[in-house]
């Protein structure tokens, strides 16, 4: 395999999944009650090392990778800057904006796995293997707040299902790097497996915003609502359909849900929708379904 395409798949890969587990971090720090103090801590070393990991990998990164992921908006989106203003300020969490700034000025290389500016190959095994070190780490953090709080012994704001939800895409992110390190790409995955993680993926989405909306929301949470259930169809299709069908099936539903999530993320940034959820968290889910429509596509 070139070197030039395992360095460009690893970048692609930080940009994405870098930033939604600094996220998840920041997410679980968020939903902490104050006897939870040691957790808090843990989750802001989390925030803060997956911020840095996503800040080497975005000063890699330019001219290098693939103009489809900068494009799709899964690396951030039109509301992703002041979604992270406003999160800082309803939380106090702090939150390194600059990142956010540099990634919107990203330009890709077209030919990118034939390019000649990529990174030393040694500078992107070590990032690599930096990030498969955090994330061992911090998905043994997610498995000890969720047995906590199944056995009563912590409270969270973040449902039980949100903790085994984020991770298992920490243990997506992983898989990848160790496929990276091994063989040098990605390709391992057929696409029924890749459909069946990101409609689960959705459909908890979907379960997730409806939860979260108002009980006066009548009209979002039953749009939220259907949309649960045609992922959870989906899901059920996924062991017996022809991939083909089962692709143009999802990819339909996750546009849908898309939009949905845009339309949501702007007007809980314009406060027209009555909610718990942080500006961040909607972006954060609409970047997950940007990415999820790429890979269809592809």
């Amino acid at each position: 395999m070139h070197d030039n395409h395992y360095i460009v798949k690893s970048l692609e890969l930080h940009l994405f999944f870098g930033r939604i587990m600094k996220e998840h971090a920041l997410f679980l720090r968020a939903g902490f009650t104050p006897p939870a103090a040691d957790f808090s801590k843990q989750a802001e070393f989390y925030k803060n090392e997956f911020g840095k990991l996503l800040c080497e990998t975005v000063a890699l990164s330019n001219g290098v990778v693939s103009p489809d992921v900068l494009n799709s908006g899964e690396v951030v989106t039109e509301f992703t800057a002041l979604a992270e203003k406003q999160t800082e300020c309803f939380t106090g969490i702090a939150i390194d904006r600059k990142i956010t700034s540099r990634e919107l000025r990203l330009c890709g290389d077209c030919d990118y796995c034939n390019s000649n500016n990529s990174p030393k190959i040694c500078t992107v095994h070590r990032l690599n293997e930096r990030a498969i070190r955090l994330l061992d780490g911090l998905i043994c953090f997610k498995e000890s707040i969720l047995k906590n709080v199944l056995n009563c012994q912590m409270f969270t704001m973040n449902y039980p299902l949100l903790i085994e939800h984020i991770m298992r895409e920490a243990k997506l992110y992983r898989q990848y790097l160790h496929m990276l390190e091994k063989d040098g790409e990605l390709s391992c995955q057929s696409m029924r497996e890749i459909e069946c993680f990101w409609n689960r993926i959705m459909m908890e989405h979907a379960l997730f915003i409806r939860g979260l909306l108002d009980p006066c929301e009548a009209e979002l949470i039953g749009s939220a609502d259907e949309s649960a259930k045609e992922f959870a169809a989906l899901l059920q299709q996924c062991n017996s359909a022809q991939d083909q069908t089962l692709t143009a099936s999802s990819l339909e539903k996750t546009v849908k849900l898309r939009d949905f999530k845009a339309a949501g993320t702007k007007g809980i940034q314009e406060c027209k929708i009555r909610s718990v959820i942080l500006p961040l968290l909607a972006d954060h889910v609409l970047r997950e379904a940007n990415h999820y429509i790429r890979l269809l596509k592809d």
